[in-house]
């Protein structure tokens, strides 16, 4: 069995912060692969169904991320799992905006969530660093992570959460190279698909051609609702 966590605050108001960007991953991988409704369990929000055959947990501490270890470590101990079943999604200020890493172990950064889970489960979990960017200056990072996402934002944070979503089940099996590669693709072929043509020879004129349809990153499902969720 697999625990994944998404790292967040609860409450409407923290909703698309980017803080919350660990909330939003979780989210986004119970919709893409039909999860159950999400229910209260240890000091949180939880849900299950399998992923790539493995049986996994998704799970959002309501102890506010400051407190998260507490809900972690008492599903860690109910289910009696080792600290490398534990998958934790969080913002990452040291990642470009669209950027992932998957890690084990390691140091925290700073960040208070990553330290509560340390404390309370030891050190050996697999941390999923999704990068929102730094502001440039120290000073700015609290009401950087604290505030919404930019709206341009969206163009990287669609495919970035749908990519995840998708390949989750090469995460639940282990597969971290193969996920991270999924992703990478897909934020990038977004980026490509919604950059401007270049400009044809002056001697030539394009033909003109039908509008290819673009298909969602990750079906129709996901697509719609993260779109309604980002509000584009």
């Amino acid at each position: 069995m697999k625990l994944f966590v998404g790292l967040g605050n609860p409450g409407a108001q923290y909703a698309f912060q980017r803080h919350n960007v660990g909330f939003m991953a979780v989210d986004a991988i119970a919709a893409a692969h039909d999860f159950p409704s999400w229910r209260k369990r240890f000091h949180g929000v939880a849900t299950e169904a399998k992923l790539g055959g493995e049986t996994v947990l998704l799970l959002k501490p309501q102890t506010y991320m400051n407190e998260s270890g507490r809900s972690v470590g008492e599903a860690v101990r109910f289910y009696k799992l080792d600290p490398a079943d534990v998958i934790a999604f969080h913002d990452e200020l040291d990642l470009a905006p669209g950027k992932i890493r998957v890690k084990t172990g390691g140091g925290t950064a700073g960040h208070n969530g990553l330290k509560s889970l340390t404390a309370h489960i030891g050190n050996d979990y697999v941390r999923v660093r999704i990068g929102i960017g730094h502001p440039g200056n120290r000073a700015l990072v609290r009401d950087y992570v604290l505030h919404d996402f930019a709206k341009a934002d969206h163009a990287w944070l669609e495919p970035l959460l749908g990519g995840m979503a998708e390949a989750a089940p090469d995460l639940a099996q282990g597969a971290t190279d193969k996920f991270q590669s999924f992703v990478a693709h897909t934020v990038q072929s977004e980026a490509e698909a919604e950059a401007p043509p270049e400009p044809a020879p002056r001697q030539r004129r394009a033909k003109p051609s039908a509008e290819k349809t673009k298909e969602p990153v990750a079906g129709g499902t996901l697509s719609s609702m993260l779109r309604r969720w980002l509000g584009s």
